[in-house]
């Protein structure tokens, strides 16, 4: 098994997140968590796991997956890059929640950065956020 990491900027997620979550707290992030398994993983096997930024993933979604790939010593493949579009059993039950542009892709969408800022209120969380990702974003596969 290899433990991977996928994460996301802060600020661009947080403006999506407070959509669907009206008002989060650190532990509803989960980046505090992550970073904890991160340094978890890392004290045990003598080494970081790979870690995968969504932006890096959009911008070159070949590059991204081929890079993972030969870090996994497992063959890269086309397919890798599209999927039919629908829910599938490994979803789990934060589809019906998250989900829903997913499902109706059919491959990755080229990235385009989010114009939305994080509102005031929420700048302390943005802080916090952004001080555990910035720990995990040294050892992100670039595309």
């Amino acid at each position: 098994m290899t433990n991977i990491f996928l994460i996301r900027e802060p600020r661009e997620m947080l403006t999506s997140f407070i959509k669907t979550i009206p008002d989060p707290a650190l532990k509803d992030t989960a980046y505090k968590r992550q970073f904890e398994l991160f340094e978890y993983v890392t004290e045990r096997l003598g080494e970081p796991p790979l870690v995968i930024d969504s932006k890096e993933l959009l911008l070159d979604p070949k590059s991204v997956l081929g890079k993972l790939c030969k870090q996994l010593n497992i063959p890269f493949d086309e397919s890798m890059l599209s999927w039919s579009a629908g829910p599938i059993p490994e979803d789990g039950v934060w589809a019906k929640y998250w989900y829903h542009n997913v499902h109706k892709s059919t491959g990755f969408k080229p990235y385009a950065p989010k114009d939305e800022e994080v509102p005031e209120e929420f700048s302390d969380l943005l802080r916090q956020c952004t001080y555990y990702y910035n720990k995990l974003s040294p050892h992100i596969i670039k595309a």
